[in-house]
C-alpha cells in the first residue's frame, strides 16, 4: 500500500493456488499473461506510433512516457526467480499463510498469484479503487503511460477488484510495479509488492462471538467517522480491525523474530478506511513496513461482493529484504553478478541470511547547473527519468544541491550532483564524463533548459 502523495507501497501474489474452482479458473485465466513464467518474453518496442509490450502493441499519444530501458524490464520477474532474495521473502510470506489459514477440506485458505501482467488501464490503477481524477498520484510525471488509457500499474492493488469479481475471498497477490521517483540507495523505478485481501460474510466475521446471530455487518442511516465508514456498524469494524491486525502481527513475528516491537499509525488511503501503517522498531529505529485498512464498501460493491466487508494491506518486498539481509542499495536487486546472487540460494527459505558486501567500488560525481524553463514544464521526475535512461543502474544517486532565483531576471537555476558506481568495477573518469556530456545535452534538448555548464 504505497502512497506518501498516496504512501507506503498501495494495498498490494504468487504461485499456483490450490485447486480453484471451475468458475474461479475461468475467471482468472483472462488475467494470466503468456502462459508460465519459465517462457521468454517478447522483446518490447517503442516505435514511432506504437509501444509493443508482452506482444501486444499500443498506440503512443501524447502521454506515452514509458522508455526503452523500464520496458527491459518488465517480464524478468524477481520475485519469482527461485533463490532471488525477494522470491525468499515471498515464499516466506506465502509459507506463514499457507500454514497458518487452512479453509474447508485442508486446503490453504489464501490462494496466490503471482504472474498477473503489470500492462493495465488507466481505470484499474486508479478507478477502481476510488482514487478521484484530481488525485495527485495519476500525474503523467509519475508513472509510465503506454497511452493515455494504458499504463504500467503503479501498485499491485490494479488487480484487486478483478480478484474480488471472479469469486475469491482469501488471496496474496504479488508482482513488479513501476513509479517515476527519484534516484538514490532505496529508490528504483521498478519494485515488488504483496498484498492480501480477506472478505467475511455476517456469520463469517462473527460466528466466535457471543450472540454473534444478533450482529449485522452493515447499519442504516449511519454516518462516517473517524472510526468507521457509514455503512458499517461499529462491531463489524471493530472485530474487522482486530482480525487484521493480529494477522499481520502474527506475519512480522515470522519474519523479524518473536521480540519484534510493532505499533500502528492511523492514516490515509483512498480505498480504506479506517487505514493503518505497521511500524516496527529494528535496529535503534522505527521502520513502516506495510499499510492496510478496512475495504472500502463502495470498492466491494463494484465488484460484487457489496454483501460481505473485508481487509487488506500491502508491503514492498524490496523494503523488507533490504532490512532483514542487510541489502545496502536497491540496485543489487538487478544485479547478475553470480556474487551477490549465490548468497541466496538455501535449501531453507527460513534460513537467517546476512548479505556479505560486495568490493565497495569508488564513486565519481559530477554536477549539473541549468536554468529552469519560463514555463512551468519542468519536473523533477522528468529529470531524474533522462538521467535513469542514459546512465542507467551505474547512477547511484541524483541530489538537488542549490535552487537559485536570479533577483533581476527572476529566473530560476536547479544545480544537480550525480553520483556514478559501477556495482562490479571501477568506472574510469572518461566513461563518467562521456555519460555527463550527453545527459547536459539531453537536458537542453528534451527537457528545455538553458545549461550552466
Amino acid at each position: 500500500m504505497r502512497m506518501k502523495h498516496l504512501p507506503l507501497s498501495w494495498l498490494r501474489p504468487f504461485l499456483q493456488t490450490p485447486p480453484l474452482s471451475r468458475l474461479h479458473r475461468c475467471c482468472l485465466s483472462s488475467l494470466q499473461t503468456n502462459g508460465s513464467t519459465d517462457a521468454p518474453a517478447p522483446q518490447p518496442v517503442i516505435g514511432p506510433d506504437s509501444v509493443e509490450v508482452l506482444g501486444r502493441s499500443y498506440p503512443s499519444d501524447d502521454f506515452t512516457n514509458v522508455t526503452q530501458r523500464i520496458l527491459g524490464n518488465v517480464g524478468r520477474n524477481l520475485h519469482n526467480q527461485q533463490h532471488h532474495p525477494l522470491w525468499l521473502i515471498k515464499e516466506r510470506i506465502k509459507a506463514h499463510f499457507y500454514s497458518a489459514y487452512m479453509g474447508r477440506g485442508g486446503n490453504p485458505l489464501f490462494s496466490v498469484h503471482d504472474n498477473l501482467s503489470p500492462v493495465v488501464s488507466v481505470e484499474q490503477n486508479f478507478d477502481s479503487l476510488l482514487i478521484p481524477p484530481s488525485h495527485p498520484s495519476r500525474k503523467k510525471g509519475d508513472n509510465y503511460y503506454l497511452d493515455r488509457s494504458t499504463m504500467l500499474r503503479a501498485h499491485t492493488s490494479a488487480h484487486q477488484r478483478e480478484l474480488v469479481l471472479s469469486g475469491l475471498d482469501a488471496f496474496l497477490l504479488a508482482g513488479d510495479v513501476y513509479r517515476r521517483d527519484e534516484i538514490d540507495a532505496s529508490h528504483y523505478p521498478v519494485f515488488h509488492q504483496m498484498e492480501g485481501v480477506r472478505l467475511y460474510s455476517n456469520h463469517e466475521l462473527f460466528s466466535g462471538v457471543q450472540r454473534g446471530q444478533d450482529l449485522s455487518l452493515f447499519e442504516g442511516g449511519g454516518r462516517r467517522t473517524p472510526q468507521k465508514q457509514e455503512v458499517h456498524s461499529l462491531e463489524a469494524v471493530k472485530l474487522l480491525e482486530l482480525q487484521l491486525k493480529t494477522t499481520l502481527t502474527r506475519v512480522i513475528t515470522h519474519l523479524f523474530g518473536p521480540d519484534v516491537q510493532v505499533r500502528w499509525v492511523d492514516c490515509f488511503f483512498p480505498f480504506t478506511h479506517p487505514s493503518f501503517e505497521m511500524e516496527v522498531y529494528f535496529q535503534g529505529d522505527w521502520l513502516e513496513v506495510l499499510g492496510c485498512g478496512v475495504m472500502e464498501q463502495e470498492l466491494l460493491s463494484s465488484a460484487g461482493a457489496g454483501s460481505k466487508v473485508g481487509w487488506a494491506f500491502g508491503l514492498g518486498l524490496e523494503r523488507l529484504a533490504m532490512v532483514l539481509y542487510n541489502i545496502p542499495d536497491i540496485r543489487l536487486f538487478w544485479s547478475q553478478d553470480d556474487r551477490f546472487l549465490r548468497q541466496f540460494r538455501v535449501s531453507d527459505i527460513q534460513q537467517p541470511i546476512c548479505f556479505q558486501p560486495l568490493s565497495r567500488y569508488p564513486p565519481l560525481h559530477n554536477d549539473i547547473s541549468f536554468w529552469l524553463p519560463e514555463t512551468p514544464s519542468f519536473h523533477q521526475n522528468d529529470f531524474y527519468e533522462m538521467v535513469r535512461s542514459i546512465g542507467g543502474d551505474l547512477v547511484e544517486r541524483v541530489s538537488l544541491l542549490d535552487e537559485f532565483t536570479h533577483p533581476k531576471s527572476g529566473r530560476r537555476s536547479h544545480c544537480y550532483r550525480i553520483i556514478y558506481r559501477h556495482m562490479e568495477r571501477v568506472l574510469t573518469q572518461q566513461e563518467v564524463t562521456r555519460l555527463h556530456q550527453l545527459i547536459q545535452h539531453s537536458a537542453e534538448s528534451e527537457l528545455g533548459v538553458q545549461g550552466r555548464f
